[in-house]
């Protein structure tokens, strides 16, 4: 699995999808049998989301599975809504829905996904609207169509977990742009979309087609097929459904990874900042292999004073930082920080075996392929550092500019990397001898 495009006209975005573990589903009641119904209902939506496809449902053994979704379970909250609706909110483990994908033979597509900038023009009762990401003031009208048709989008992208971003405001008036938009024609929108955070293009019309509406679209980049595609449904919300769920199929057929290299160890990407010397590497990955759920810790990349560790695991992700957080050398990233991180460059980076001591050189060699130079992000959509917001989507996600074999490297990735700053100091129960 790995990024393939057919030119490099534009940067590659790593972005981080939050929640795809997380889902709220309407249920009858809350009597256990209701609140089962619920659980099943809820991971049926996480194993379309997680394993890309709609597939998933008709594979053999995934009855049993949802049958017993109460044990993959991390949370649940049952309420009520103002409109007198039960809803259930529930949050599964991200390593129990990804090995148990992978029991059934399932594919797994990890939490780093291709971000669609996505130009649509809708045309109804003869005049064309383009969808931006201007934000919904609070007293708008939903049944307005600019906001309607947003919105189905949003939801539709919220539903398979897929990152689609619309272009900002600024461009909503621009005549040329939505005339070469609804000829399909990809010159100035190329020249639009290069400052905007984007995988690929999708250049989407949508009309009135007899009693229902059709949108065709065509693809630019990530080696996508860019012959126009097309697809009708009765209402903006099912055709929104429709477009979004044939992307995330295509993208999870090329991306996602079979099940036998889902593995029984999970692993995640820890970057420390600060780690400035000999020692602090040391002691950083002794009190690592320390902790109880870890069962082994490689050097994965060493960048002036950030050093990204590869580290398996046992247990869930959210049981890790647990752990993490006993030590408080350990410093969790406030979001702004994170943010500056993954701005930076990634260019500029060095593979951790020209720098890191000869001993661990041998230690990452002895791992083999499961330590890998130049990956940078990874995501279960649970925990780590705060997802930033976007400036063309409504959703936040986590994005930077990363070069080839990065980019290559970050859609290999399950789970979420974990940003900290490493901060030597006395340590009070860590068990390290420190």
């Amino acid at each position: 699995m790995g990024i393939l495009f057919a030119a490099y006209a534009f940067p590659a975005s790593a972005v981080t999808v939050p929640g795809l573990y997380s889902v709220e589903v309407p249920v009858s009641g809350s009597s256990p049998q209701q609140l089962a119904v619920g659980y099943a209902d809820g991971l049926a939506r996480v194993f379309v989301r997680v394993s890309g496809s709609r597939d998933v449902l008709e594979l053999e053994g995934i009855e049993a599975l949802l049958d017993d979704a109460e044990s993959l379970l991390l949370s649940y909250q049952f309420f009520s809504n103002e409109a007198g609706g039960n809803r259930l909110q529930m949050s599964f483990g991200a390593v129990g829905v990804n090995q148990a994908l992978a029991s059934i033979n399932a594919p797994v597509w990890g939490a780093n996904r291709p971000l669609t900038l996505a130009w649509v023009a809708v045309e109804d009762r003869g005049a064309r609207t383009l969808l931006t990401s201007s934000p919904v003031p609070p007293d708008a009208d939903p049944a307005m169509p600019a906001i309607a048709w947003r919105q189905a989008f949003e939801q539709a992208s919220s539903d398979r977990g897929l990152p689609v971003a619309l272009p900002p405001e600024v461009y909503r008036g621009n005549r040329e742009l939505l005339s070469d938009l609804w000829g399909q024609f990809i010159g100035r929108i190329r020249d639009a979309s290069d400052s905007l955070d984007h995988d690929a293009l999708a250049l989407v019309r949508v009309s009135r087609s007899g009693g229902a509406w059709r949108a065709g679209w065509v693809f630019e980049g990530m080696s996508m097929d860019s012959a126009e595609q097309s697809v009708t449904a009765a209402t903006p919300e099912a055709l929104a459904r429709e477009v979004v769920n044939r992307w995330a199929d295509q993208y999870a057929n090329r991306y996602a990874v079979s099940a036998a290299d889902v593995g029984e160890s999970p692993q995640v990407d820890i970057v420390l900042r600060g780690v400035g010397s000999l020692a602090d590497y040391g002691s950083a990955t002794k009190a690592l292999q320390g902790l109880t759920p870890v069962t082994r810790v490689g050097v994965n990349r060493l960048k002036e004073n950030q050093l990204t560790l590869r580290v398996a695991f046992s247990g869930e992700l959210d049981q890790l930082k647990e752990y993490i957080a006993l030590d408080t050398r350990f410093v969790p990233l406030e979001q702004q920080e994170v943010a500056s991180l993954l701005s930076q460059p990634a260019a500029t980076s060095e593979p951790a075996k020209e720098s890191v001591p000869a001993q661990s050189q041998e230690s990452e060699a002895n791992e083999g392929s499961e330590v890998a130079d130049g990956a940078v992000t990874g995501g279960d959509g649970e925990v780590g550092a705060p997802a930033t917001e976007s400036a063309t989507s409504p959703v936040a996600y986590e994005s930077a500019e990363v070069d080839e074999q990065e980019a290559e490297q970050a859609f290999e990735s399950l789970y979420q990397v974990l940003y900290y700053r490493w901060q030597p100091g006395s340590v009070i129960g860590t068990g390290d001898g420190e």
